[in-house]
């Protein structure tokens, strides 16, 4: 595969073509960001080019309300920091500008092109390594080349993501086909898609996390260097792996994304557990297991179309639950070792996960504790169990909730959850001296009765009871 051809055919030429442009008439001006439209009026004041882009363009267009407005323009970082006072700019491999309004930032980039592509070395004369070689040169390690408008489109991952707003003239600018694929609710990368793909690997991730949430069809050349190109994912950063793990958890659509992510090989790259705990399609066994491995998933996605947004450790809890499960039970335990207490599983399957994916280790502390405070949730009231203490402590919420999906998951307990919902709610308005008293209730010394039998001066054993 010659690299510096598909280079050029992603985009890279500096050739300006006329792109396709349609009026903005179908967005209504107030779903427009008014901090946006600031940023872009002074950049334009000042004589640069600048339009919204990428994802609030995409979404604007379907009618979707963008959670987002990003902004592009010709003006270069430090030009850009020169105008804003509350600008600031971020980042090493790829530099843009936030500008902060009170809580609410713009994300303000510059036109990227493409680097040059770097000179290979000679052929090694092996075709098949050859290949690889080049897919390794394609990864994207600094993205600080600037260029124009169409240079910027055609550099982006998919034609969706590619269009152009112009608030100004009112009018959306399209170089790359986005505006048909949209019509058409298909997501398509822009150019060559193995080149596309090898430059960053995330991006089926990303592509994953659109079809879903959008309910686009991938194209076929797409899908097919989605598999080809999974394994290459190993090589990515963890954290943004994570990062978009994450998105697809919290996105309403994790079902959905988790299965597409199986189909196309990106699961077993990206959590290999998982993946094997799902086993093989025509493995019975599995399949069974499998399935509530989905159900967890399925209630999740219920959950978050109701509003809830999981944090991180109720997502990692949620993901490896099943495994501690099958680990923690001698009958179906596959690491080495008898099964030991459930402190020591958590600790044997989320400990290598936090350090694979650079997860924070208070995170995966966290997803531990939620895990092993679900027994709280069917246990009564004992000397060493407070139930106000536990209502009232910070783990309490996430522990609840990761309750609540493994109730909707089964299908029962649901008003044991409903009950703990309410006891919870009385606890926060209970008044601190009936916290105390818990407390001080645990630590006092219950008086002993006197002995029935024998001589207990003298240490005899009470006489035994009938019955």
């Amino acid at each position: 595969m010659p690299k510096s051809n598909d280079r050029r055919q992603a985009g890279a030429s500096p050739t300006r073509s006329s792109p396709r442009t349609i009026t903005a008439d179908s967005i209504p001006p107030e779903m427009l960001d008014p901090d946006a439209l600031r940023v872009i009026a002074r950049l334009e004041r000042e004589g640069h080019q600048a339009y919204l882009v990428g994802g609030c363009v995409r979404d604007l267009l379907i009618g979707r309300t963008p959670k987002d407005f990003d902004v592009a323009s010709d003006a270069h970082p430090r030009q850009i920091k020169r105008l804003f006072r509350n600008g600031r700019i971020i980042g090493r491999r790829f530099k843009l500008v936030h500008i902060q309004y009170g809580d609410h930032i713009i994300e303000t980039a510059t036109f990227r092109r493409d680097p040059e592509p770097r000179e290979s070395e000679n052929d090694t004369g092996d075709a098949v390594e050859d290949a690889k070689r080049d897919l390794d040169d394609l990864l994207i390690t600094e993205d600080n080349v600037f260029g124009n408008a169409e240079e910027d489109a055609r550099r982006r991952d998919f034609t969706v993501n590619a269009l152009f707003l112009d608030p100004t003239k009112r009018t959306v600018i399209d170089y790359v086909g986005g505006l048909e694929d949209l019509e058409h609710g298909v997501l398509r990368t822009i150019g060559d898609p193995h080149t596309r793909l090898a430059e960053d690997p995330v991006r089926i991730l990303r592509a994953v996390k659109f079809a879903t949430r959008l309910g686009f069809r991938i194209d076929d050349d797409t899908w097919n260097a989605m598999i080809a190109i999974a394994p290459r994912l190993s090589r990515s950063a963890p954290p943004r792996v994570l990062e978009e793990i994450l998105r697809l958890m919290r996105s309403g659509t994790a079902l959905g994304a988790f299965r597409m992510l199986r189909a196309c090989g990106a699961l077993a790259v990206i959590l290999p557990a998982i993946d094997r705990y799902l086993g093989a399609k025509d493995d019975s066994q599995a399949q069974t297991r499998a399935g509530s491995f989905w159900r967890l998933l399925e209630a999740l996605d219920s959950d978050v179309h109701q509003g809830y947004l999981p944090s991180t450790s109720v997502c990692i809890a949620l993901l490896y639950l099943r495994i501690i499960e099958r680990e923690a039970d001698p009958a179906t335990r596959e690491m080495k070792g008898k099964a030991p207490d459930l402190v020591t599983v958590t600790a044997e399957v989320l400990v290598p996960v936090g350090l694979a994916t650079r997860l924070p280790r208070r995170e995966t502390m966290r997803a531990r504790k939620i895990i092993l405070l679900q027994r709280r949730f069917v246990q009564t009231s004992t000397k060493r169990f407070r139930p106000l203490a536990f209502l009232r402590s910070e783990d309490f919420p996430d522990s609840l909730a990761l309750f609540r999906l493994r109730m909707a998951a089964r299908g029962q307990g649901w008003d044991i959850y409903e009950g703990w919902k309410e006891r919870h709610r009385l606890a926060l308005s209970a008044p601190k001296s009936e916290l105390e008293a818990e407390g001080s209730g645990k630590r006092r010394r219950r008086r002993r009765k006197p002995r029935t039998g024998g001589d207990a001066s003298a240490g005899g054993k009470p006489a035994p009871t009938a019955g």
